[in-house]
């Protein structure tokens, strides 16, 4: 092996090896996680907070909506009622509702929200962060359009 395909091989095996030292990340994995569930919190919680993205572009061109969210300083979890609030770290779920819909639903497992059958045009989902006894604790509203797609029948007018 000449000796540039050798600094070659070192320079790219340690730009690969960075990302795990932490070298080039500045954000430890408590800051985007939050407090360890093992250990006792010593202060009081920051407020929870929700983060939602806009409909992945992919799926939303092929009139399927995907949209992902993350919670912080509130962990997703199936566990309602009372007790639960006592429960540090918080934990909590969300609630969904489309189009203004009088009713919604709850969802505790943390995985993208996935709407399919929606009608072309434009569209609202609520997403409502709530502690394990359904208060609201935070919300966001996602505005979108779904394209008319071969797959859906136009609408009459």
């Amino acid at each position: 092996m000449t000796r540039n395909m050798t600094l070659r091989t070192l320079g790219l095996a340690t730009l690969l090896l960075l990302p795990a030292t932490g070298a080039v990340c500045a954000q430890t994995a408590g800051e985007i996680l939050g407090p360890a569930g093992v250990v006792p919190l010593a202060e009081p919680q920051p407020p929870a907070r929700l983060i939602v993205g806009p409909p992945l572009p992919g799926p939303l061109a092929e009139g399927r909506v995907f949209i992902q969210y993350r919670a912080e300083n509130l962990r997703i979890e199936p566990v309602f009622g009372p007790k639960a609030l006592d429960v540090s770290p918080r934990i909590g779920h969300i609630h969904v509702a489309v189009d203004g819909a009088p009713w919604h639903w709850a969802d505790a497992c943390g995985e993208p929200l996935i709407l399919v059958g929606l009608p072309a045009g434009p569209h609202s989902v609520e997403v409502i962060l709530a502690n394990a006894n359904h208060q609201p604790l935070d919300r966001k509203t996602i505005r979108f359009v779904v394209p008319q797609t071969d797959a859906q029948p136009h609408a009459a007018h």
